[in-house]
């Protein structure tokens, strides 16, 4: 379980008290290369936050740290960057972009990243 997994954390925040700033630190300190897109541009350590949606190339997993009402803006190009896998945390569980991922043979997984991280399942 030591490949490393470049990470798209959609939903990125500076806020100390969110999960996907826990998130990005976690990935971070377990050398995952990490970008990050969210409302408002920053930095978390060495990743800078991002707001629009970067073309970015050989994205293995997309973590999702918004509800499912702001994913609709981002289904496609979510798909388009063709990750093998999206973990939807607790609260951001998603039937219809799971659908679209899956028939994509993109990998929809309920899970927490964190979680993922702790435990070496990542």
């Amino acid at each position: 379980m030591n490949e490393k997994k470049k990470t798209l954390v959609l939903g990125a925040s500076e806020n100390p008290s969110r999960y996907s700033f826990l998130a990005l630190n976690r990935l971070q300190s377990h050398n995952h290369p990490v970008v990050a897109i969210g409302k408002k541009k920053g930095m978390v350590g060495v990743v800078a936050i991002e707001t629009e949606k970067k073309p970015w190339e050989e994205v293995d997993t997309v973590t999702l740290y918004l509800n499912p009402r702001h994913q609709e803006e981002y289904y496609n190009y979510i798909i388009e960057l063709k990750p093998k896998r999206i973990i939807f945390n607790p609260g951001a569980e998603n039937d219809e972009l799971a659908s679209m991922a899956a028939k994509k043979g993109i990998q929809p997984v309920e899970a927490c990243t964190l979680v993922m991280l702790a435990t070496n399942q990542y």
